[in-house]
């Protein structure tokens, strides 16, 4: 599974992300405003935990495998989301909170968190999450962002997601 994703940075600091697939199709979005500024982050923690995880039915994988961007939230189209996908999304969630918050949490704050979220909600967690592995994807993200902030208004952040689907 290969996935070319490309982030252009407009020049009020929004982004448009635009993800190509190996065939020449596209899926793309581009919200304006506060939102604008919140999916590029978001969309860069999506990559740090799949690629950090090796997560290939996330929202990257979803999306290399035909998904469009707006067929997300809506299971009409497309029915529901692997249980990989939303696992990441309560992932990425979380570490979006985390960014809000100026806080750090442990694998056991999340694990919790993810266990009330799943007895809440129903389903459960695909597995639990590891202070290393934690760690490594705030590494990854942190990498990510400082890439991210280096590109000049009208640039372009290309990044590949290559990953090979899980033996499920």
């Amino acid at each position: 599974m290969h996935l070319s994703v490309r982030l252009k940075k407009n020049a009020d600091g929004t982004a448009a992300l635009t993800c190509v697939r190996p065939d020449g199709s596209t899926t793309w979005h581009s919200p304006k405003g506060a939102q604008g500024h919140f999916f590029a982050l978001h969309d860069l923690t999506h990559y740090a935990v799949e690629t950090t995880l090796g997560v290939s039915r996330g929202f990257y994988g979803v999306v290399a495998s035909g998904w469009d961007i707006s067929d997300f939230g809506k299971p009409e189209k497309r029915g529901q989301l692997p249980a990989d996908a939303g696992w990441v999304e309560l992932i990425v969630g979380f570490l979006d909170m985390e960014r809000a918050m100026g806080e750090m949490y442990s694998a056991a704050d999340w694990n919790e968190k993810a266990r009330l979220y799943y007895d809440t909600n129903g389903g459960q967690p695909v597995r639990e999450l590891g202070d290393d592995e934690l760690n490594a994807i705030r590494d990854r993200r942190r990498e990510l962002f400082s890439l991210w902030a280096a590109v000049p208004p009208g640039g372009t952040l290309e990044l590949d997601f290559s990953l090979q689907p899980a033996g499920r």
